[in-house]
């Protein structure tokens, strides 16, 4: 049984499932291969009535859906629906959107005539993470679903009625069966599957590690695949920022969804004129936080996925202090039941400590002083994660040029690096590869085919 909700507030076994069998697992990919047959040949009309039903569904049971969010991963409840409606709007998005993105595209050549159409590959393979149960799934199948694909998702283990909640969905919203089937299989039915040749691509959410066995899987098979990884965002502050807004963004970025987020804000790199000054404001604000069920909209940090979750953050912690970090605040779990762990802050930060090298998935804020602009960016630079990041300045044509020097696959200014349906979401470096959401989402699983018109008799 190792499908399993466990509640993180109360440690209360919820739910267990067992996994497929390999003779349903062998329905299921039969059945998703036939039903692309059909799939591929809707309208686009028909696509979008599938998809925008779905987002309605989402929109007018908000709290059926996010409740389990809250009882399977700890989310704070009004997070889990927000968590709902941005999922709901991914759907609406590229049901509106798709037949424009993937319009056949005339080129103009120096003789003939020629176009590039965009067609599906197939059946696709998505292995999903736990922090965001919906979302993941959306920004996967929603564009795939309308570019002609149908979607395999393997979900995370401890998010199960998540991931039966959202395949449900579909075929209430009349989606046929096949176009969405919903996976509870093993790491080795997971490699199974990507080997399978009716599987045409696989997309991954998920960590380092999980990318380089499932990319490597992927690319034996010689499949195309995403990978969206983890993340080290650095979040620079320059001496013009606005502090008191600043550290309100800081907040918001470092404990969204309890710091277990691939794009938090999670290197707070600050330049030394107002080091001090922004250590204090954020100390207190992160001091300020309240631990409690996360269900009561009191509570305003939630405990961590799991003891397991709560248990690496710590060791992650320990070590770091062990090799000369600093703890300012915090820096231990929370006593008595619940996967918490206190809000904390490490300073005295050196290369080479678990701290400067590892993503920490937690409330875990790491702090950097710097001498000025040109060492944020160093800083920043520093890393084999190439996600996100973030610039706070009041000089926006300042922001842009540090932008600009960031290499990570988004920068935001202002703002702590976040998503949205329209806006490309990925990164580079061992942050993965590939984009989702926006009109670069559904290009990656589309066979982009090129039909050139010559003349018969035109010279070789």
């Amino acid at each position: 049984m190792a499908y399993q909700s466990l509640n993180p507030y109360d440690g209360k076994i919820l739910k267990t499932f067992e996994e497929l069998t390999d003779k349903q697992l062998e329905t299921a990919l039969q059945t998703a291969a036939k039903c692309f047959e059909i799939w591929r040949h809707t309208t686009f009309t028909e696509r979008t009535a599938v998809l925008k039903r779905a987002a309605a569904i989402l929109r007018t049971r908000v709290e059926d859906f996010a409740r389990p969010i809250t009882l399977e991963m700890g989310k704070l409840i009004e997070e889990s629906r927000g968590e709902v409606a941005l999922s709901a709007d991914i759907l609406d998005y590229y049901a509106e959107n798709a037949e424009r993105f993937l319009a056949p595209q005339q080129l103009t050549p120096a003789s003939g005539e020629a176009t590039i159409e965009s067609s599906p590959l197939g059946v696709l393979f998505g292995v999903e993470p736990w922090n965001f149960p919906y979302y993941q799934l959306a920004r996967f199948v929603a564009p795939n679903l309308m570019a002609g694909n149908v979607v395999l998702v393997k979900h995370a283990s401890n998010v199960p009625q998540c991931a039966i909640a959202f395949a449900d969905l579909f075929i209430e919203a009349g989606a046929p069966v096949g176009a969405y089937t919903n996976l509870l299989i093993s790491k080795a039915q997971v490699a199974r599957v990507i080997a399978d040749p009716r599987v045409k691509g696989v997309a991954l959410t998920g960590s380092e590690a999980a990318g380089t066995i499932v990319a490597g899987q992927a690319g034996g098979a010689l499949k195309k695949s995403t990978m969206e990884l983890g993340g080290s965002d650095a979040f620079i502050v320059l001496e013009d920022a606005d502090l008191d807004e600043t550290v309100k963004w800081a907040l918001w970025g470092r404990i969204n969804n309890a710091g277990q987020c691939c794009v938090a804000a999670k290197r707070f790199v600050v330049v030394e004129e107002v080091a001090d000054r922004f250590l204090e404001k954020f100390k207190a604000a992160m001091g300020g936080l309240k631990t409690g069920d996360p269900m009561d909209k009191t509570t305003t940090l939630a405990p961590l996925s799991s003891n397991q979750a709560l248990l690496t953050l710590v060791d992650q912690v320990d070590r770091s202090v062990a090799k000369g970090a600093r703890i300012v605040i915090g820096g231990k779990r929370v006593d008595g039941s619940g996967a918490f762990m206190q809000p904390t802050i490490l300073t005295d930060i050196e290369p080479g400590t678990p701290a400067y090298t590892e993503e920490f998935f937690g409330p875990v804020a790491l702090f950097f002083r710097v001498a000025d602009e040109d060492a944020a960016v160093a800083l920043a630079n520093d890393s084999s994660f190439g996600l996100g990041g973030s610039v706070f300045t009041k000089d926006i044509a300042r922001g842009k040029r540090v932008a600009s020097r960031i290499d990570t696959g988004m920068v935001f200014i202002n703002h702590p690096t976040w998503t949205a349906a329209d806006l490309p979401f990925g990164g580079i470096k061992h942050s993965g590869y590939g984009r989702e959401l926006s009109s670069l989402g559904i290009q990656e699983f589309v066979n982009k085919k090129l039909i050139r018109v010559a003349d018969i008799n035109a010279p070789a």
